[in-house]
């Protein structure tokens, strides 16, 4: 069991939150510790889901809201179940509106920063498509990040999601057909993801693909068999590889841009480190 579970609540992404509590816990030696993001939160449901989870282990809540009434149920709740609770952004809005008089908008998500974060996105996002679907192997090399997977494993949506969050990702197709790449084997494990989906999930996409395409004969492409002997090829592939391996089948894309994220961040820092 963890010492403390840092739940991060946000009405947008919450790095800000996240990054916060990640630079505090580094303050302190637990033993074991936890830090558990719930973006996107935009209802008194998703935030009450939260604290039923927080309620169940040592917990602190750490929070950035702009709409006054969830950030109110958020302080209740803590204090229903006696879990701290701590507003990131209360005190700033406020010394701000006492020296503007004037009252904040209150609209979720509004930062853009127009500074070396952005040129590095601009760079990852290029990278990205340099090196997509298997172009240049050497971009295994370079690559912050390593995707692998069969055709409609949601390869580079992924990758450009997490370019748009400044990762250099590289993807790599897997074929029975076709070997591998060597550069995957001296790779660190820890910087490969293979992406793995359902069956019928894969034929479904497969068969919508080759209709958007105005092709009506899809061929051994949308096979069942065939899908199934990708797969089972690229989970031999994973396994050699030893890498961690993501079932995307019910997941959005953020989603599992979030576990990678979260293990890349655990395993090597912040990405701006």
């Amino acid at each position: 069991m963890n010492d403390i579970t840092i739940f991060v609540i946000s009405d947008s992404i919450g790095e800000t939150a996240g990054k916060i509590a990640r630079s505090c816990i580094k303050q302190f030696s637990p033993d074991a510790y936890e830090i558990k993001r719930f973006p996107y939160v935009d209802s008194k449901d998703k935030i009450f889901n939260v604290f039923e989870k927080a309620k169940l282990v040592p917990s602190v809540v750490i929070f950035t809201t702009v709409l006054e009434e969830h950030a109110q149920y958020i302080e209740a709740l803590g204090k229903k179940y006696n879990i701290p609770t701590v507003n990131v952004m209360s005190k700033v809005l406020e010394s701000i509106e006492s020296v503007l008089h004037q009252a904040p908008i209150r609209e979720a998500g509004l930062i853009r920063r127009l500074d070396q974060e952005y040129f590095d996105k601009v760079s990852a996002i290029e990278f990205a498509v340099k090196y997509d679907d298997g172009k240049d192997p050497r971009g295994i090399i370079l690559a912050d990040v390593v995707l692998l997977g069969i055709s409609r494993t949601s390869k580079t949506p992924l990758s450009m999601y997490l370019a748009n969050k400044n990762y250099k990702v590289a993807n790599v197709p897997l074929l029975p057909e076709i070997e591998p790449s060597e550069f995957l084997y001296d790779k660190d494990k820890r910087r490969i993801f293979g992406l793995i989906a359902s069956d019928r999930k894969i034929n479904e996409i497969r068969v919508e693909r080759m209709k958007s395409l105005g092709i009506e004969d899809i061929g051994n492409y949308a096979c069942t068999d065939r899908i199934n002997e990708e797969l089972r090829y690229s989970k031999e592939i994973m396994d050699k590889l030893g890498c961690q391996v993501i079932d995307v089948t019910n997941k959005a894309i953020e989603e599992t841009a979030s576990i990678i994220i979260d293990s890349l961040t655990r395993d090597f820092g912040e990405i701006d480190d």
